[in-house]
């Protein structure tokens, strides 16, 4: 009982359409059916005001100043701005002549429904990428009969759409991952942000502690008598102990460079010994040559004769002697220090000293020497001898401390920086190109290929070698207006806003400016080069597919059937 009712119920929705179907006039979509409903007269529909009778429809004359009486004909397709005018055109300023339907409707039973221009009614032209029922060209001007083929083109449509569909689906779900990872990369420069931040406070610290503590050592060291190894002004014995050390360290060198080379000369006699004794026993004696039997007679003699064995001792104790002083317990630092001057005596007393009179009289002291060197009342015992640096270690060692502070705190300022600009920067929609920046794709296009990195260069290739040119480097992201055919592999902009990034100040062209490219995002499953082209001298466009850009700003397929 329940499928009669069913068949039944199908059955009138079946009358239903065909008598809503059959009540429109040809050429009007179920859009503008509302307007054709009265089956006596007709009001055309951008001008209220001029009714004419239902019998005028499709009459192949054109009666409303819109078109809207010729649905299904040709009649009013000078309607047209680029068309020739008119006497219609006289009354523009009354009446409204825009063409009130956008064309003639084409039912595809079985695929997509869709317009066709009036002009395109009974041209004696099948248009089947449009029009694939054949309706528009019902005259069958000259002869001409369209079949219907919906059904294979819808058939193949819909193959091709399951396919984008799925590649759609791909496209999300990459776009999602994407977004995964931006905002991890996000995260993790507000990380390093942070941390950067606690330790630029502890390096400007660290810092001022080093400075402050450099200052204090120059101030200390200004007094102190530094004693050269040969200097003049040493004491004699500090004198003594320089040369001492610089004698030392020079018969050193000579007894390693001395023992070197001894080496070397062992290992040569040593090969002309086997040389020699190889050519005495291959040699003919039967050969009358003197000079070659002289010289085997002197070999002979030679290897007769006691030669010196070699001795592990005295090996040994070269090794001992060619080590530096300070590994075989001798420091030179302890003599060079340990000499007490005239000004170590002045200081000495200090120890008996309050603590408070102490520090105050050493810094008393200390400045009275500095304004003296500094007046030349007093020799600055602290230089060396001339051409060499006049700090002391520990203000070497101080301002070197100093130094890297100052360098770590200046390279934490340059990072803190450029990952405050990081997160300023526009990544589009959900930070989503910061996941792609620097992923690089790229085509071939005649005797080039062009590749484009993301929020980077766009460079142009020879393929036969050569220099690279670059096309454009990455400025900004810009939000454009396309109106471009999806061809049927998907692979096209469509038509409303787009998301684009602007690459500006590439290499110069001859007479010409600075390359730039635009380049013009649309939804993909990969990151592909659609197209380039060159729109005028040295200005570049490309198409550029990649799911970062899906489900963004309406970009997804649309289309609907009517069975």
């Amino acid at each position: 009982m329940k499928s009669l009712v069913a068949l039944l119920y199908l059955e009138y929705a079946a009358i239903a359409y065909a008598a809503t179907d059959s009540s429109r006039p040809r050429g009007v979509s179920p859009d503008f059916a509302k307007f054709y409903k009265d089956p006596k007269s007709f009001t055309c529909i951008s001008n209220p005001s001029i009714h004419i009778s239902a019998s005028q429809i499709n009459d192949d004359y054109c009666e409303c100043p819109d078109g809207s009486d010729e649905p299904g004909t040709a009649a009013c397709s000078h309607l047209s701005p680029l068309s020739p005018h008119t006497p219609a055109d006289t009354v523009r300023n009354t009446v409204n002549t825009s063409l009130a339907l956008p064309g003639f409707y084409c039912k595809n039973k079985g695929h997509i429904p869709s317009y066709v221009p009036f002009t395109n009614v009974n041209d004696g032209i099948c248009d089947y990428d449009t029009c694939c029922d054949g309706s528009e060209e019902y005259g069958h001007v000259g002869g001409v009969k369209c079949e219907d083929r919906c059904k294979e083109i819808g058939k193949e449509w819909r193959k091709k759409d399951e396919a984008r569909q799925k590649s759609l689906g791909t496209a999300s779900r990459k776009r999602k991952e994407l977004v995964a990872e931006a905002a991890r990369l996000r995260l993790q420069v507000q990380d390093r942000l942070q941390s950067l931040g606690a330790e630029v406070e502890g390096q400007e610290l660290k810092l001022k502690q080093t400075e402050q503590e450099l200052a204090e050592v120059e101030r200390k060291e200004k007094g102190r008598v530094v004693k050269g190894s040969v200097s003049p002004k040493a004491g004699k014995l500090g004198l003594l102990v320089g040369l001492a050390k610089q004698r030392t360290n020079e018969l050193r060198e000579s007894l390693i460079r001395v023992r070197n080379e001894r080496d070397a000369n062992k290992g040569r006699l040593q090969d002309l010994e086997k040389l020699l004794t190889t050519f005495k026993e291959e040699y003919n004696p039967n050969f009358n040559d003197e000079g070659v039997k002289r010289a085997v007679r002197a070999w002979e003699d030679y290897a007769a004769k006691d030669k010196a064995e070699s001795n592990d001792a005295l090996d040994r104790d070269l090794d001992e002697m060619s080590k530096e002083d300070a590994e075989n317990g001798l420091n030179w630092d302890e003599y060079e220090t340990e000499e007490e001057t005239e000004l170590d005596v002045l200081y000495a007393f200090e120890n008996y000293l309050p603590p408070t009179i102490r520090v105050y009289l050493d810094t008393k002291l200390r400045d009275l020497r500095t304004l003296m060197i500094t007046n030349g009342i007093l020799a600055d015992t602290a230089s060396t001898s001339a051409g060499t640096s006049t700090e002391t270690k520990a203000v070497l060692d101080a301002r070197s401390r100093a130094e890297a502070a100052r360098n770590d705190l200046t390279n934490s300022r340059k990072d803190l920086a450029s990952h405050t600009e990081d997160l300023a920067k526009d990544f589009g929609p959900e930070d989503i190109f910061r996941a792609l920046k620097g992923q690089c794709v790229s085509t071939d296009a005649g005797e080039y290929t062009y590749e484009v990195c993301f929020l980077g260069q766009t460079t142009q290739k020879p393929k036969k070698g050569g220099g690279h040119t670059n096309m454009g480097n990455y400025n900004r992201l810009e939000r454009i207006m396309v109106d471009d055919e999806v061809p049927a592999d998907g692979k096209g902009l469509g038509s409303g806003e787009r998301i684009a990034m602007k690459h500006e100040g590439g290499q110069g062209c001859w007479n010409g400016p600075s390359r730039s490219t635009t380049v013009v995002l649309g939804c993909s499953e990969e990151n592909e080069v659609w197209k380039i082209m060159e729109e005028e001298k040295c200005v570049y466009r490309m198409e550029v597919g990649t799911p970062a850009v899906c489900e963004v700003l309406g970009q997804t397929p649309q289309g609907r059937e009517e069975l």
